[in-house]
């Protein structure tokens, strides 16, 4: 058995593998074939990456079809600029978005060529406006990783004589963001000009995850400049929100910035609310804020309460937990990966294969399909080379070790390949009943999916040391310098052993805050992560509140007029 870790890190063991275990892996019958795929894996990225070098670069975005380029960040939502200088050049943004997967597959050399270039010659002093969600977790998120890499000593990047030329541009970025936080409640705008900060008449409509998802990034930025105020403005918005949740623990999606207001009430885990969850959870292993954890366990238990449907997850108004839409997004497949996280691999699963089962039936992962019809959405019928089901793909294997996912990620390189390879890099696929294709090969690409497929095949990256991805795919360093608050069985090292006290048999890995496999030393039954036990080990009770929560369910026990705890309520 591995050594025992608290919670913060514990969830790493996942990503952590042993020398020991590797020399064992490396005699197994898949061996092989995970080197041939890593391989596949590294020419889809450098087809992807030299075709933009070639012919996008230093714009933002390639367009594989026409090999031309377009400057993207400044587009996302549908939204063009306004006042777009003619010899603005973009971002690099692609460049940006591809130096962490350049380091994990082992291209030392073209990340500090990339480094240098950046260093020399980007600029945030544009009159732009950006999207600041997108902003953060590409261009921001892109920069503090990249910073930590090459700060690394381990690594042995630029012969030890880089100068934090990267942390010099994030810091300045983030300057830029801070005008979008100067609101009544602390909510940012989702818009802002880079050079000007919030334009006049500037749209106060936000989504739950434009501004619960700036803390991993400006979280990071604070800790490496010192400055507190990133950490702030991003924490204050994230409290306001949550805040702002329903009597249920339920969010909705869109809301007013200036009213702190709702303007859609349902809500569900797919777009515009996704990697607010996300964040809670990661935060917490990142910082070590027992007050994330608290935030995520319960916004958790209401998802799995009110969202669930077999391994489906649908879509509810946050005010009454009932149904609206009956649909799968291609968002929503990170949502395995992050139960992978809490220790709830086989809910995680369950609802993975299923969005497999949708892969396989179209070929890749259509945008939107409609559960209760059985059919594709009749507009949103494309797909954006999303790389949401080969992160989840990544940690169902690293928890489990489950060779099947290597052929689960066997199937995805080779649809790529055979329906969106082009020429000239990659294309988005317009509509997944004809495979037309789409003149886009976004940026997240080269960020995620060739990083968590390459991950999938060849997970030495992670041996050196515990990351946190981010929602795009950035790999943050987990540094106990960075906890505030630790928990009790932390130790220096990061290794610890489980503080002995006694538990009621059924209790789950999320309460303990501890990997599921830590327990198998005793023989301790772990539960489902929503799972909340009875008061009493018999099931006997006076009222409701001697009753916990369904472990199959998520739904709350209520006590019988027999005084028995039980699903009583449920026909």
């Amino acid at each position: 058995m591995f050594p025992l870790r608290n919670y913060a890190t514990c969830v790493l063991l996942f990503l952590l593998v042993l020398s020991d275990f590797s020399v064992s892996q490396s005699q197994s019958p898949c061996a092989a074939k995970k080197k041939r795929m890593r391989e596949k894996v590294r020419n889809m990225f450098y087809h992807a990456y030299d075709n933009y070098m070639t012919y996008a670069f230093p714009h933002d975005e390639l367009k594989p079809l026409t090999k031309s380029f377009t400057n993207s960040l400044s587009e996302l939502g549908n939204l063009k600029l306004e006042h777009l200088p003619q010899d603005y050049n973009g971002s690099a943004l692609t460049l940006i978005e591809s130096l962490s997967s350049l380091l994990i597959m082992g291209n030392n050399t073209e990340f500090e060529r990339a480094v240098l270039w950046l260093s020399e010659n980007l600029t945030f002093d544009v009159d732009a406006r950006i999207n600041l969600f997108e902003c953060n977790i590409r261009v921001l998120g892109g920069l503090v990783s990249a910073h930590l890499l090459a700060s690394d000593s381990s690594k042995k990047l630029f012969q030890g004589s880089y100068k934090n030329q990267l942390l010099v541009l994030a810091e300045d970025l983030g300057n830029r963001f801070l005008p979008a936080f100067n609101t009544p409640t602390g909510l940012p705008y989702a818009w802002i000009n880079l050079k000007y900060g919030v334009m006049e008449n500037e749209t106060t409509e936000t989504s739950t995850s434009g501004c619960g998802s700036l803390i991993l990034e400006m979280g990071a930025l604070s800790k490496m400049t010192g400055d507190p105020i990133y950490e702030s403005v991003a924490l204050r918005a994230l409290r306001k929100l949550w805040s702002m949740q329903s009597s249920l623990e339920l969010f909705g999606t869109t809301l007013d910035i200036a009213t702190g207001q709702w303007i859609e009430y349902s809500s569900g885990i797919g777009a515009g609310v996704d990697s607010f969850y996300e964040y809670l959870l990661k935060a917490h292993i990142l910082f070590g804020k027992e007050d994330f954890w608290k935030m995520f366990h319960s916004a958790y238990v209401a998802v799995q309460k009110y969202f669930k449907h077999g391994p489906w997850y649908h879509d509810a108004d946050m005010r009454t937990g009932r149904a609206t839409y009956w649909q799968l997004t291609s968002l929503q497949a990170f949502w395995p990966g992050l139960q992978v996280l809490i220790g709830d691999v086989i809910a995680a699963n369950s609802s993975h294969r299923e969005f497999f089962h949708v892969w396989k039936r179209f070929g890749v992962l259509p945008e939107r399909y409609l559960l209760d019809h059985q059919m594709l959405h009749p507009t949103e019928k494309y797909y954006p080379l999303r790389p949401e089901l080969a992160e989840s793909t990544f940690y169902l294997y690293q928890a489990t070790k489950d060779p099947w996912y290597i052929e689960v990620g066997e199937s995805i390189v080779n649809s790529l390949n055979l329906y969106t390879k082009v020429e000239g890099g990659f294309a988005s696929v317009k509509d997944v009943t004809t495979m037309q294709l789409e003149d886009h090969q976004h940026s997240f690409f080269l960020a995620e999916m060739c990083k968590y497929l390459y991950l999938l095949f060849d997970d030495s990256f992670v041996h050196e040391n515990n990351y946190v991805f981010t929602t795009e795919g950035h790999p943050l360093p987990v540094q106990s310098s960075w906890h505030d608050e630790l928990p009790e069985a932390y130790i220096p090292n990061n290794w610890t052993s489980l503080k002995r006290r006694s538990t009621v048999n059924g209790i789950s890995a999320m309460s303990l805050q501890v990997c599921p496999a830590t327990n198998l030393k005793s023989g301790q039954h772990i539960e489902s992560a929503c799972h909340i036990p009875d008061a009493r080990s018999n099931y006997r009770c006076l009222t409701d509140e001697d009753c916990g929560v369904d472990a199959t369910t998520c739904r709350r026990r209520t006590c019988s007029m027999a005084g028995y705890c039980g699903l009583w309520l449920i026909i």
